[in-house]
């Protein structure tokens, strides 16, 4: 089958299309005719090695973190899906490889594809959503009527996060840049900071939450936001301990972490609010209440741009320019 591989890490090279085997099908795996595929940031930073440490993948690496498509065979323990099914899924961190014809992914990744979406909007949803949900609603525990400060507004974790935030209760900020305050807008966002042009931390104060996915100077500068007790959660990094030991990360790599995020971990302590790492895992179960929100009509995915399948340098190069509102997809069927 054609796929878009890596042979090495390196920072900016290009993806090669190869052929590569038909992925192998386990007992448990639904294997998926792969339809739409979006691009992450995530793929960027796989590519140029930033995640070699903590991800250690076999070279060449088939890329792409979010796929929808069509299950083509099931494994003989398979008992949640069939042939025929729609399907959508961020696969697991060790099992990526959507910039492909097919993947095989464990059963307990998937969920049915939101009815009311095409394959190319379902493949924009499952690692910003699960992102999001796992942030918001797994670890910040939000609640109704609490304050939550989101990153990156009109970005793809950013606009999925301002509606699920919205549909739990919370009153929300965002920061944006000028071009893109009409949108966070619409999406729910109660109160937006143009970075352009003012700075977060002095608009605002007394949050619960803040959601980061920006760089140093943010993150340290969210801790300002933040009321005693309030929860910095951050998806960009730094990595702490406990991010090191839930890997399954050997005793040197939690070292390594710890060192990583002490400078950020004491001046939380200082501000009496809590810092975590998240990385997005797939989760089958999150995607099936992500899609009843969806075909609710609490959660809309924002698309910037679809790009066809030989074009998949292209649109990770876009991506990567930071500009694009919502997702890139790359239309693969």
């Amino acid at each position: 089958m054609k796929a878009f591989l890596i042979d090495r890490y390196a920072k900016g090279v290009a993806l090669r299309l190869g052929e590569v085997p038909e992925p192998e099908l386990r007992e448990s795996d639904v294997l998926v005719e792969i339809h739409a595929a979006s691009v992450n940031l995530l793929d960027a930073k796989i590519r140029d090695g930033e995640f070699k440490l903590i991800l250690p993948y076999r070279l060449p690496l088939v890329l792409g973190n979010d796929v929808a498509g069509l299950v083509v065979r099931v494994g003989s323990k398979v008992r949640r899906f069939k042939p025929g099914d729609e399907v959508y899924a961020r696969p697991s961190q060790d099992r990526i490889g959507t910039f492909a014809e097919l993947i095989a992914m464990n059963e307990a990744d998937v969920a049915m594809k939101p009815k009311n979406l095409t394959m190319e909007e379902a493949a924009s949803v499952p690692l910003v959503a699960l992102t999001a949900w796992q942030v918001l609603v797994e670890r910040a525990r939000l609640k109704k009527g609490q304050k939550v400060l989101i990153h990156a507004g009109s970005g793809g974790v950013g606009t999925i996060a301002i509606q699920l935030a919205k549909h739990i209760g919370a009153t929300v900020a965002t920061t944006t840049s000028t071009a893109n305050v009409d949108l966070v807008r619409s999406l729910g966002a109660d109160v937006v900071v143009d970075y352009k042009k003012d700075d977060f931390e002095k608009a605002l104060q007394g949050y619960d939450v803040v959601l980061n996915s920006l760089g140093k100077d943010t993150l340290e500068k969210s801790l300002r936001v933040l009321k005693p007790g309030g929860k910095l959660i951050s998806i960009s990094g730094p990595p702490d301990p406990e991010f090191a030991r839930q890997n399954g990360s050997g005793w040197l790599l939690q070292q390594v972490m710890r060192l990583l995020s002490f400078g950020i971990r004491r001046k939380s302590k200082r501000h009496r609010v809590s810092y975590s790492f998240l990385f997005v895992t797939a989760n089958g179960g999150q995607l099936e209440q992500i899609t009843s929100l969806i075909e609710a009509g609490a959660v809309r995915p924002v698309m910037d741009r679809v790009f066809p399948f030989d074009k998949a340098n292209e649109a990770l190069a876009y991506v990567e320019t930071g500009r694009a509102k919502g997702k890139v997809v790359i239309s693969v069927k």
